[in-house]
Protein backbone atom coordinates (compact mmCIF):
# COMPACT_ATOMS: atom_id res chain seq x y z
CA UNK A 1 0.00 0.00 0.00
CA UNK A 2 1.81 3.22 -0.88
CA UNK A 3 2.18 5.85 1.65
CA UNK A 4 -0.73 8.44 2.67
CA UNK A 5 0.47 11.48 3.95
CA UNK A 6 -1.68 14.52 5.38
CA UNK A 7 -2.09 17.66 3.62
CA UNK A 8 0.59 20.36 3.43
CA UNK A 9 -1.84 23.57 4.18
CA UNK A 10 -3.24 22.52 8.10
CA UNK A 11 -5.49 24.33 10.29
CA UNK A 12 -4.51 26.15 13.41
CA UNK A 13 -6.65 24.11 15.71
CA UNK A 14 -9.14 21.63 15.69
CA UNK A 15 -12.30 21.65 18.54
CA UNK A 16 -15.36 19.32 18.59
CA UNK A 17 -18.63 20.30 18.39
CA UNK A 18 -20.72 20.54 21.62
CA UNK A 19 -22.44 17.75 20.37
CA UNK A 20 -19.66 15.87 19.51
CA UNK A 21 -17.80 16.38 22.39
CA UNK A 22 -21.03 14.90 24.17
CA UNK A 23 -20.74 11.43 22.29
CA UNK A 24 -16.96 11.58 22.53
CA UNK A 25 -17.41 11.32 26.53
CA UNK A 26 -20.14 8.92 26.17
CA UNK A 27 -17.77 6.80 23.79
CA UNK A 28 -14.96 6.27 26.33
CA UNK A 29 -16.93 5.53 29.15
CA UNK A 30 -18.06 2.23 27.07
CA UNK A 31 -14.08 0.95 27.77
CA UNK A 32 -12.36 0.01 30.92
CA UNK A 33 -9.56 2.36 32.63
CA UNK A 34 -6.34 1.56 30.36
CA UNK A 35 -8.19 1.15 26.99
CA UNK A 36 -9.42 4.08 25.85
CA UNK A 37 -7.27 3.68 22.65
CA UNK A 38 -9.49 1.18 21.40
CA UNK A 39 -11.71 4.46 20.75
CA UNK A 40 -9.38 5.63 18.22
CA UNK A 41 -11.01 4.60 15.04
CA UNK A 42 -14.88 5.80 15.64
CA UNK A 43 -13.20 9.03 17.30
CA UNK A 44 -11.37 9.71 13.97
CA UNK A 45 -14.78 8.50 12.00
CA UNK A 46 -16.58 11.49 13.92
CA UNK A 47 -13.58 13.64 13.54
CA UNK A 48 -14.23 13.32 9.42
CA UNK A 49 -17.83 13.31 9.76
CA UNK A 50 -17.29 17.23 11.50
CA UNK A 51 -14.96 18.76 9.29
CA UNK A 52 -15.21 16.37 5.62
CA UNK A 53 -11.67 15.11 6.76
CA UNK A 54 -8.83 14.30 9.01
CA UNK A 55 -6.38 17.08 9.44
CA UNK A 56 -3.50 16.96 12.42
CA UNK A 57 -4.76 19.18 14.75
CA UNK A 58 -7.66 16.58 14.85
CA UNK A 59 -5.26 13.27 15.31
CA UNK A 60 -3.61 15.49 17.86
CA UNK A 61 -6.81 16.80 20.01
CA UNK A 62 -7.93 12.64 20.17
CA UNK A 63 -4.24 11.40 21.18
CA UNK A 64 -4.80 13.37 23.80
CA UNK A 65 -8.21 12.45 24.33
CA UNK A 66 -7.11 8.51 24.24
CA UNK A 67 -3.85 9.38 26.26
CA UNK A 68 -1.90 8.12 23.49
CA UNK A 69 1.15 8.97 21.47
CA UNK A 70 0.01 10.92 18.26
CA UNK A 71 2.46 8.82 16.25
CA UNK A 72 0.13 5.76 16.95
CA UNK A 73 -3.25 7.85 15.82
CA UNK A 74 -1.44 8.43 12.60
CA UNK A 75 -0.62 5.26 12.18
CA UNK A 76 -4.11 4.53 11.98
CA UNK A 77 -5.52 6.86 10.15
CA UNK A 78 -2.88 6.85 7.40
CA UNK A 79 -3.37 3.25 7.47
CA UNK A 80 -7.26 2.65 6.71
CA UNK A 81 -8.33 4.60 3.13
CA UNK A 82 -11.86 5.28 4.74
CA UNK A 83 -9.91 8.31 5.96
CA UNK A 84 -9.30 11.75 4.71
CA UNK A 85 -5.93 12.99 5.34
CA UNK A 86 -6.29 15.95 2.36
CA UNK A 87 -9.85 18.01 2.12
CA UNK A 88 -12.18 16.67 0.17
CA UNK A 89 -15.42 18.16 -1.81
CA UNK A 90 -18.63 18.94 -0.23
CA UNK A 91 -19.69 15.66 -2.73
CA UNK A 92 -17.06 13.21 -2.25
CA UNK A 93 -16.95 10.68 -5.19
CA UNK A 94 -15.44 7.28 -4.53
CA UNK A 95 -15.62 5.68 -7.99
CA UNK A 96 -15.12 1.57 -7.51
CA UNK A 97 -12.50 0.32 -10.57
CA UNK A 98 -12.56 -3.58 -9.28
CA UNK A 99 -12.50 -5.94 -12.01
CA UNK A 100 -17.08 -5.97 -12.05
CA UNK A 101 -17.53 -2.42 -12.48
CA UNK A 102 -14.39 -2.44 -14.72
CA UNK A 103 -15.71 -4.79 -17.06
CA UNK A 104 -19.52 -2.92 -16.69
CA UNK A 105 -18.04 0.71 -17.55
CA UNK A 106 -16.39 2.11 -15.48
CA UNK A 107 -13.68 3.19 -16.91
CA UNK A 108 -15.95 5.47 -18.90
CA UNK A 109 -17.02 7.07 -15.63
CA UNK A 110 -13.45 7.66 -15.00
CA UNK A 111 -13.53 9.43 -17.94
CA UNK A 112 -16.78 11.60 -16.64
CA UNK A 113 -15.18 12.42 -13.96
CA UNK A 114 -11.88 13.77 -14.87
CA UNK A 115 -13.81 15.77 -17.24
CA UNK A 116 -16.54 17.23 -14.85
CA UNK A 117 -14.19 17.25 -11.93
CA UNK A 118 -10.97 17.04 -12.47
CA UNK A 119 -7.79 14.98 -11.79
CA UNK A 120 -7.87 12.69 -8.69
CA UNK A 121 -7.74 14.49 -5.39
CA UNK A 122 -8.50 17.67 -6.65
CA UNK A 123 -11.96 19.38 -6.53
CA UNK A 124 -13.67 21.65 -7.94
CA UNK A 125 -13.53 25.27 -8.64
CA UNK A 126 -16.71 25.81 -6.10
CA UNK A 127 -15.51 22.81 -3.50
CA UNK A 128 -18.15 20.60 -4.52
CA UNK A 129 -17.00 17.97 -6.34
CA UNK A 130 -14.06 15.83 -5.33
CA UNK A 131 -13.28 12.02 -6.61
CA UNK A 132 -10.88 9.03 -5.79
CA UNK A 133 -11.06 5.77 -7.74
CA UNK A 134 -11.68 2.69 -4.84
CA UNK A 135 -11.43 -0.51 -4.34
CA UNK A 136 -14.95 -2.81 -4.08
CA UNK A 137 -17.59 -1.24 -2.42
CA UNK A 138 -19.76 -4.66 -2.51
CA UNK A 139 -22.31 -3.41 -4.65
CA UNK A 140 -20.55 -5.49 -7.67
CA UNK A 141 -24.36 -6.96 -8.95
CA UNK A 142 -25.29 -3.69 -9.50
CA UNK A 143 -22.12 -2.23 -11.60
CA UNK A 144 -20.96 0.05 -12.39
CA UNK A 145 -21.63 2.07 -9.17
CA UNK A 146 -19.91 4.94 -7.22
CA UNK A 147 -20.66 5.90 -3.28
CA UNK A 148 -21.11 9.74 -2.88
CA UNK A 149 -20.58 10.87 0.66
CA UNK A 150 -22.91 7.81 2.54
CA UNK A 151 -24.53 6.89 -0.25
CA UNK A 152 -24.55 4.54 -3.32
CA UNK A 153 -25.17 5.21 -6.81
CA UNK A 154 -25.82 2.25 -8.99
CA UNK A 155 -26.27 0.74 -12.50
CA UNK A 156 -24.69 3.71 -14.05
CA UNK A 157 -23.92 4.71 -17.42
CA UNK A 158 -21.08 7.68 -18.72
CA UNK A 159 -24.78 9.69 -18.96
CA UNK A 160 -26.81 9.30 -15.98
CA UNK A 161 -23.00 9.86 -14.17
CA UNK A 162 -22.31 13.11 -15.77
CA UNK A 163 -25.62 14.31 -14.76
CA UNK A 164 -25.43 13.50 -11.37
CA UNK A 165 -22.15 15.52 -11.29
CA UNK A 166 -23.44 18.05 -12.79
CA UNK A 167 -26.55 18.47 -10.36
CA UNK A 168 -24.54 17.62 -7.55
CA UNK A 169 -22.03 20.48 -8.70
CA UNK A 170 -25.08 23.17 -8.88
CA UNK A 171 -25.97 21.83 -4.89
CA UNK A 172 -28.79 20.01 -6.76
CA UNK A 173 -30.35 16.55 -4.67
CA UNK A 174 -29.92 13.55 -6.46
CA UNK A 175 -31.29 10.63 -5.06
CA UNK A 176 -29.69 7.76 -4.68
CA UNK A 177 -30.15 3.96 -5.66
CA UNK A 178 -30.33 1.83 -9.36
CA UNK A 179 -30.39 3.83 -12.43
CA UNK A 180 -31.58 1.08 -14.64
CA UNK A 181 -35.17 1.75 -14.85
CA UNK A 182 -35.76 -1.92 -15.78
CA UNK A 183 -34.39 -3.28 -12.12
CA UNK A 184 -35.77 -2.77 -9.10
CA UNK A 185 -32.68 -2.78 -6.82
CA UNK A 186 -30.34 -6.02 -7.32
CA UNK A 187 -32.98 -7.77 -9.05
CA UNK A 188 -32.59 -8.86 -12.45
CA UNK A 189 -33.85 -6.64 -15.33
CA UNK A 190 -37.48 -7.49 -16.06
CA UNK A 191 -40.32 -9.16 -14.57
CA UNK A 192 -39.36 -11.96 -11.79
CA UNK A 193 -39.68 -15.35 -13.77
CA UNK A 194 -39.04 -17.83 -9.78
CA UNK A 195 -40.83 -17.78 -7.15
CA UNK A 196 -43.88 -16.39 -8.22
CA UNK A 197 -46.35 -18.42 -6.76
CA UNK A 198 -47.88 -16.42 -3.67
CA UNK A 199 -48.93 -20.32 -1.78
CA UNK A 200 -45.36 -20.58 -1.64
CA UNK A 201 -45.01 -17.85 0.88
CA UNK A 202 -48.46 -19.52 3.37
CA UNK A 203 -46.33 -21.07 6.02
CA UNK A 204 -49.51 -23.00 6.75
CA UNK A 205 -50.66 -24.77 3.48
CA UNK A 206 -46.50 -25.49 2.96
CA UNK A 207 -45.85 -29.34 2.12
CA UNK A 208 -43.51 -31.55 3.45
CA UNK A 209 -40.62 -31.85 0.78
CA UNK A 210 -41.44 -35.59 0.09
CA UNK A 211 -45.20 -34.70 -0.20
CA UNK A 212 -43.94 -32.58 -3.52
CA UNK A 213 -44.22 -33.54 -7.17
CA UNK A 214 -41.30 -34.67 -8.18
CA UNK A 215 -39.45 -35.02 -5.01
CA UNK A 216 -36.62 -37.77 -5.19
CA UNK A 217 -38.00 -38.16 -1.30
CA UNK A 218 -41.01 -39.03 -2.29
Amino acid sequence: MAARHPARQQPESFAWTPDNQTWCEAQVAKYPEGRQASAVIPFLWRAQKQEGWVSIPAMETIAAQLGMPYIRVYEVASFYTMFNLTPVGKYFVQLCGTTPCALRGAEALIDVCEEVIGPQNTKTDNGNLSWLEVECLGACCNAPMAQINDHYYQDLTPEVFKDILLKLNRDEYVEPGVFNEGRHTSDPEGENTTLTNDSIYQGDQAQPISKLPNSDAA
